[in-house]
């Protein structure tokens, strides 16, 4: 078994092969193992029918390690993907309830806006209602004044219109 809990073959090269073949990595390519030298020691082993020597066995080793490796490195990648994936997701689904919360606070400002544009509307009508109450209060004041001053002549000069007319004219 290997670190990915997959079983192995170990006894020959056709197992490796039909291994490779059921993960889908199909059989070895000739090119890439080595071409049998003739000088090589090893060679005459495989011709005939002896016992596969050492150096067999490391390349089986060998072989058996890439591919191991190989697999590794493809979970790994899967898995690294899958964590994009759900990263890309959590980014997506944070963008989504911003818009929406931006959405909420846009409304949420056109309502103060109103709001405010109606109070704005308001303040004017009671400021110019104001003013004119204002002038009002004023031409009553002054007629009240007016009224005690013409009073107060008439009283005191016995019915006196000269002082009278100079006195409402200061006031005015």
């Amino acid at each position: 078994m290997d670190m990915a809990g997959l079983p192995f073959p170990s006894d020959s090269d056709t197992a490796l092969e039909a291994f490779l073949a059921d993960i889908g990595f199909g059989a070895p390519c000739p090119e890439s193992a080595p071409a049998p030298s003739p000088s090589h020691p090893d060679t005459t082993a495989a011709a005939t029918d002896e016992p596969v020597m050492a150096g067999d066995d490391q390349a089986d080793e060998e072989r058996r390690r890439r591919l191991r490796r190989r697999i590794s490195n493809r979970e790994s990648a899967r898995r690294s993907r899958a964590r994009k994936q759900r990263h890309l997701d959590e980014l997506r689904a944070k963008a989504a309830a911003l818009r929406a919360a931006g959405r909420d606070l846009a409304a949420r400002l056109r309502g103060a806006r109103a709001r405010a544009a109606l109070v704005a509307l308001a303040n004017a009508r009671l400021r110019d209602e104001a003013g004119a109450l204002a002038r009002r209060l004023a031409a009553a004041r002054r007629a009240i004044a007016l009224r005690q001053l013409y009073s107060a002549a008439f009283a005191a000069a016995g019915g006196g219109g000269f002082e009278m007319q100079a006195l409402a004219s200061l006031i005015a």
